[in-house]
């Protein structure tokens, strides 16, 4: 069986200006009518250009840069949620992504039934699931409301309930996207120990994140990404001055 590892080869991933253009109803209205020829042009978005990157087993990896850099695009195309346009990704060993939680729940299923149907989406058994169950439930501190409709649950009671089931569910390459908040600050506590948990049982961490002293604890390397583009790749001090050096000149234009 081969080690665990991600290597993303020339990889290019591009975001059709279709898909932004013309959402609505109102939106197709707007543009019919605008007046004289200023109709608002929306370019194709480049979000990952020409990017190699090889993380071995062992190793934990902070990924840095601005809001819109590519941070998250480049964590869901290694988790395979995005279809990448050019180049090679490879990634060897069960992988464990925990961003989008709110995905996967079925508003008219309880909240029993929705920890199945997650669980699924996860690649877990039903047996696995069903085994993990009182875990999950406890985890959550729902009580009597896990058999109630999600439609009927608060925003904080589905993120409780997400988090409970994703991060129950195991993997030897662990990505995130930012230290996940998951509701009041009982929870907040427990849900940090759990984290930290799963860092530390994984065999490969990519960790996004603006939080320099959380990348500084948790991660030896560090890769800046900036407009898509790789600036940056080793280790984390150097990676955070980068970083820094980075955002002051974008904010000096």
């Amino acid at each position: 069986m081969n080690a665990p590892r991600i290597r993303l080869l020339n990889v290019d991933l591009h975001y059709a200006c279709s898909a932004f253009k013309q959402r609505s109803l109102l939106a197709w209205i707007g543009e019919r009518f605008r007046l004289g020829d200023n109709r608002t042009q929306v370019a194709d978005i480049h979000a990952l250009r020409n990017v190699s990157v090889d993380i071995g087993q062992g190793e934990r990896v902070g990924l840095l840069g601005r809001n819109g850099a590519g941070k998250s695009t480049f964590l869901k195309a290694v988790a395979g949620l995005y279809p990448i346009s050019g180049g090679n990704i490879e990634v060897h060993g069960e992988l464990r992504a925990l961003f989008n939680l709110g995905l996967g729940f079925e508003p008219d299923a309880t909240g029993r039934e929705n920890i199945l149907y997650r669980g699924l989406l996860l690649g877990a058994t039903p047996t696995a699931m069903r085994a993990k169950e009182d875990e999950i439930v406890a985890f959550a501190a729902l009580g009597e409301y896990i058999d109630y409709p999600i439609k009927t649950y608060s925003a904080g009671m589905q993120v409780r309930l997400a988090f409970a089931i994703s991060t129950t569910v195991g993997g030897d390459i662990l990505l995130l996207d930012e230290v996940i908040g998951a509701g009041d600050a009982t929870f907040m506590v427990r849900a940090k120990q759990r984290i930290f948990s799963l860092i530390e049982q994984s065999e490969i961490l990519v960790l996004a994140s603006h939080d320099v002293g959380s990348l500084s604890a948790m991660c030896a390397r560090g890769i800046v990404l900036d407009g898509g583009r790789l600036l940056y790749d080793g280790p984390i001090s150097s990676a955070i001055e980068e970083f820094k050096r980075v955002s002051e000149l974008s904010g000096n234009r």
